[in-house]
């Protein structure tokens, strides 16, 4: 017995050994991660700056969900509006809501109670909604552009081409293959391994930004992540172009400058949000690639995830007289 108690002794500080020599062995069904949350680090470190900061996203967090939910309403309640263009256009306003609502809040809250922490569920959470509204505006602004291409190329057949059936069906597809890309990039972030790092030079968890403090191997993560670019905004981007090359030469074949205004100010409104949303959201990672500057995408960041879809209620109401007119019938003005 006396034999047997300096062997067990001899085993268990083997078996100690070895696992503090290899840690992550008994963490595996956590997939590696030690830790349980990250830190945003938002726009500034100094604190007499963040009411500021916090009023300003408040304020335009406000104007966004109130100009698009009030677009919505006025959409939904005028028949006359109850044509394929209008229900992308809801679709649109109703994305943009859930866009800021995915980033936006949980800033203010961090301002608000003095805390950058963001729990590492939460973090997982924000990047797979990020990205499913994200890719949603892209095939939106698409599917819209499809819809004016029809309607100035093929007038005489657009409402049998663009019928109900196709509207829904392509907002559906949309939907399906957003979600499917948001769910393939969130599982591949799941896998990696976490260590000590975790600070996110962001106000938002950026996928780009949570890969890059990730401790194990990002190879994969990165070749998916460029591959969706190329695949997911490329595509549509030439999808779009190539509508409007067919819009432009449709409008040089109309005689009357009157004529040819009329038919390009339909199309104003939304190669203004196209613009704005490519133009912004490509510069991000272009720049961010050339810089290197986290600082610098967070504050471009700010345009695209932010600005953009507090303006789109503003550019398509503005331009719009039928938006205007039934604007002015749901706030109960009366319509001359």
């Amino acid at each position: 017995m006396q034999v047997a108690v300096p062997l067990q002794q001899q085993f268990l500080r083997h078996i100690s050994q070895h696992l503090l020599s290899h840690p992550h062995h008994h963490m595996e069904p956590d997939n590696d991660t030690q830790i349980t949350e990250f830190i945003l680090l938002g726009f500034s470190e100094e604190s007499e700056l963040q009411p500021l900061v916090f009023g300003l996203f408040l304020s335009m967090y406000l104007i966004t969900v109130c100009g698009n939910l009030l677009l919505i309403l006025a959409v939904s309640s005028d028949s006359h509006l109850h044509t394929p263009m209008y229900f992308f256009l809801g679709n649109l306003s109703f994305l943009d809501i859930c866009f800021t609502s995915t980033t936006i809040p949980k800033m203010l809250w961090n301002i608000q109670t003095q805390s950058k922490v963001i729990t590492y569920d939460g973090c997982i959470t924000q990047i797979y909604f990020f990205l499913l509204f994200a890719g949603l505006d892209n095939f939106l602004l698409t599917v819209m552009a499809y819809d004016r291409f029809v309607a100035i190329c093929h007038p005489l057949h657009y409402m049998v081409i663009m019928n109900p059936w196709l509207c829904g069906l392509l907002v559906l597809v949309s939907w399906i293959t957003s979600a499917l890309h948001s769910l393939m990039e969130t599982l591949m972030v799941l896998w990696l391994s976490f260590c000590t790092e975790v600070e996110i030079p962001h106000f938002f968890c950026e996928i780009n930004q949570v890969v890059q403090l990730a401790c194990s191997d990002t190879f994969f993560n990165d070749i998916v992540m460029y591959f969706a670019v190329v695949l997911l905004a490329g595509a549509p981007l030439a999808g779009i172009l190539y509508s409007y090359s067919k819009i432009v030469s449709s409008i040089h074949g109309i005689s009357s400058a009157q004529g040819k205004y009329k038919v390009f100010s339909t199309c104003v409104s939304h190669l203004s949000v196209v613009s704005l949303f490519y133009c912004t959201s490509l510069g991000v990672y272009l720049s961010s690639a050339a810089t290197q500057s986290s600082h610098t995408s967070a504050v471009a960041s700010v345009v695209y995830a932010v600005v953009t879809p507090m303006l789109n209620p503003f550019i398509y109401s503005l331009r719009n007289r039928d938006i205007k007119r039934a604007l002015k019938r749901f706030i109960g003005v009366p319509v001359i």
